[in-house]
């Protein structure tokens, strides 16, 4: 758990817990500095390297425009990438003004930027820091005994979806009882966006997730595109921003009216990547690339956080399927760049940022909803997930992994030597499971194997697509089963 942020006047307080530093600079008396303003600085250190991020809160009563913040560390650490700013280095001193969208500061609001280090022996945190110039300062408004404003959800009426955490190697409800997800993957809002075809493929009504909850579901996977979400200017309008936002709020609001737990499945994302199992050559979110992208993926995941905070029956599954294994030579160099991402990502050709990153983002927001983080090989391997998993702060990090009968681990004797390891630590979430013969006979042994295993499992895809050219476990939105859907169907019934 992340310690609470302390005050203080002269950076006298510091606090360390596991390899997160965290401190606050906060309001000394109003002759130290003009800027009524708090700066807020955690680290999150992995030994070489260490992702540092900084909150800028306006305490004043005016705006606080053109800000630039700035310190300077002690030792060798060395900037690698910044995001949500723009960030640079010059000797030890570490400067960081607006990005363009976020110069000016509201009263009582907070910026918040981000960026990757690489050091060698200490890592001290910086004495002071200085905003325009100087130390925080000035006076506050007066504290007054009317409440603050609160924010309103949505409460699931009474047999909602559960509000979830990771209790050991288990998912858990509020009260504490283990929860085991069995469920589908709705697949649509990663594509038809960008294609200018929509915002979904099929139907996303409530009829469409009654026949859902008929198989006896109690989950749904939600792909979603990062270039969509972000309104970037490649996806026609109509499509995309807030407009896309709200249909996604919407559809995951509908699931758990009926009681579904919800996974929000980062599919498709920006980064221009030609190598060894290249989808596309394009830069933009129009097939599934080898890693999240430096440039947009922490904006995504700190706005898909904040929509979502509060709502822990709402899983966020960082990213779909990193493949960057064929993209960065040897396992550990992989594995490190899979959670570091940044310099240790060689060969891919855009920025990457790395599951530690995106976990930081995340809890930044002071969401602490479970996070889903897929290994390599397409998640397919999760050989090494444990020594490299990143930290967090919320303890409620579950591993995802997927499988299709035309896997490399797609036998008892894999999954025993490396998914057993795996699922007796953490809780183990088999995001896709399929197959690409229009049969059912690979993922009702792999089902039994999960079941024994007490992990979870969902079904690619609830879509009515021809089964010869991918797993569709529909060929009607009814939930009339293809052949292959058939045995999950049946699987999930005897469930109960």
């Amino acid at each position: 758990m992340r310690s609470g942020p302390a005050l203080l006047g002269a950076l006298s307080a510091l606090a360390v817990v596991g390899a997160t530093t965290a401190f606050t600079l906060g309001t000394p008396t109003p002759a130290a500095a003009a800027t009524a303003c708090e700066v807020g600085y955690t680290v999150n250190d992995w030994g070489s390297g260490f992702t540092a991020n900084l909150t800028l809160k306006n305490v004043g009563t005016a705006p606080l425009s053109g800000w630039q913040i700035s310190y300077t560390y002690a030792g060798n650490q060395q900037l690698q990438q910044g995001w949500n700013a723009t960030w640079a280095q010059t000797g030890k001193t570490v400067t960081v003004t607006p990005a363009g969208w976020n110069g000016t500061v509201a009263p009582n609001a907070s910026v918040t930027a981000g960026a990757n280090f690489g050091y060698s022996g200490t890592n001290t945190a910086p004495a002071s820091i200085s905003v325009n110039g100087a130390p925080c300062g000035g006076t506050p408004p007066p504290t007054t005994t009317t409440p603050p404003p609160t924010t309103t959800t949505t409460t699931p009426p009474a047999g909602g979806a559960p509000a979830l955490h990771v209790a050991g190697n288990r998912l858990a409800d509020s009260a504490g009882t283990p929860v085991t997800l069995r469920g589908v993957n709705r697949s649509g809002g990663e594509f038809a966006c960008v294609q200018g075809n929509g915002i979904f493929d099929g139907p996303m009504d409530a009829a469409s997730v009654a026949a859902i909850k008929s198989w006896h579901a109690n989950v749904v996977r939600v792909p979603f595109n990062e270039d969509c979400w972000l309104g970037l200017p490649n996806v026609e309008p109509a499509y995309a921003g807030a407009t896309y936002r709200a249909a996604l709020k919407s559809y995951v609001d509908l699931l758990h009216r009926n009681g579904l737990i919800a996974i929000l499945d980062l599919h498709w994302t920006q980064g221009a990547y030609t190598g060894n199992s290249s989808a596309c050559a394009d830069v933009n979110s129009t097939c599934q690339k080898p890693m999240t992208d430096a440039a947009h993926a922490v904006d995504l995941w700190t706005s898909v956080a904040n929509t979502f905070k509060g709502d822990d029956a709402t899983i966020l599954d960082l990213f779909n399927e990193p493949y960057l294994d064929r993209a960065v030579s040897g396992s550990a160099a992989a594995w490190t760049c899979w959670r570091d991402g940044g310099s240790a990502c060689t060969g891919i050709g855009y920025a990457v940022a790395g599951m530690q990153t995106l976990v930081n983002a995340v809890r930044a927001t002071g969401a602490t909803n479970v996070l889903m983080l897929g290994g390599l090989a397409y998640s397919n391997d999760l050989t090494q997930w444990l020594q490299y998993k990143p930290n967090d702060p919320a303890g409620n990090l579950v591993a995802s992994w997927h499988s299709y009968n035309f896997n490399t681990c797609a036998s008892a004797s894999c999954w025993d030597s490396q998914l057993a390891p795996v699922a007796a630590a953490v809780p183990l979430v088999a995001g896709e499971i399929g197959e690409n013969d229009c049969a059912s006979g690979y993922v009702t042994g792999l089902m039994d194997w999960l079941d024994r295993h007490q992990a979870s499992y969902l079904g690619w895809t609830w879509n009515t697509w021809n089964c010869s050219s991918g797993p569709a476990l529909i060929s009607a939105y009814d939930g009339t089963p293809t052949a292959f859907g058939a045995g999950i169907r049946q699987h999930f019934l005897a469930a109960g």
